[in-house]
């Protein structure tokens, strides 16, 4: 179980999130929805420590994370795909995912699991990162982080800019990790999406969860919509 219980961060002097609580729960996928600017990249930031929390917790399992160093959060079992992928583009396929089974120390049987979910990767093993499609690069971006094993996984907008057919097939296997017990936060503006992937929905606005409801209570003219994401 992750959970935030109130907390502010920000960049120096500019405070982002205000007072926020928060929580995701196994074998889950809660969306977090808002405008641009309401924080949430901030709030998947401040998780993996790359954002110092000035106030309020951050729990895994019931420990405190927010008080270690970035580079220890994903040896806790938090794994984050960041919007833009962040690939190591001159690496080969084989090698990004190297360097994700080096970071908890996962073995072969890891790396088969996360090519058995994205076979399409083990057909481009050695093909260089920065040659493959935008829906390949987001595969890839996600079976690194799955390399760690992790108990909680964050995703932030991982269908922007793909064809309806890569969206299809992340979508199934968020699916899939949740049956499988993993805890999965995602970013996502896209209605569709958040209506065919989400447990539970959690609305931002103002850097503070202003709502947050279960998917089903949610339809797609639903006014949450449009008061927290619409134009």
């Amino acid at each position: 179980m992750l959970r935030i219980d109130g907390i502010t961060a920000g960049y120096g002097a500019v405070t982002v999130l205000r007072d926020l609580s928060f929580q995701a729960a196994p074998g889950q996928v809660t969306c977090i929805m808002g405008r641009n600017g309401a924080g949430k990249s901030t709030l998947m930031k401040a998780i993996m420590g790359l954002v110092p929390v000035q106030s309020g917790q951050i729990l895994l399992n019931g420990q405190p994370i927010h008080t270690l160093p970035a580079h220890q959060i994903p040896k806790r079992g938090i794994a984050y795909v960041p919007q833009g992928r962040r690939l190591f583009g001159p690496l080969t396929v084989a090698e990004n995912i190297e360097i994700g089974l080096m970071a908890r120390n996962t073995g072969p049987d890891r790396r088969e699991f996360v090519l058995t979910l994205f076979p399409r990767l083990r057909e481009r093993l050695d093909q260089v990162a920065s040659t493959l499609s935008g829906g390949e690069q987001q595969m890839l971006a996600i079976a690194r982080a799955l390399c760690l094993d992790p108990a909680v996984l964050l995703l932030d907008e991982p269908t922007e800019g793909l064809q309806p057919s890569m969206i299809g097939l992340i979508r199934d296997v968020v699916l899939r990790l949740r049956d499988a017990g993993l805890a999965t936060v995602l970013v996502e503006q896209r209605v569709d999406a958040v209506l065919r992937m989400a447990d539970r929905v959690a609305f931002m606005a103002h850097g503070r969860v202003e709502a947050e409801v279960q998917r089903a209570e949610l339809a797609p003219e639903s006014s949450l919509f449009q008061r927290f994401v619409g134009v």
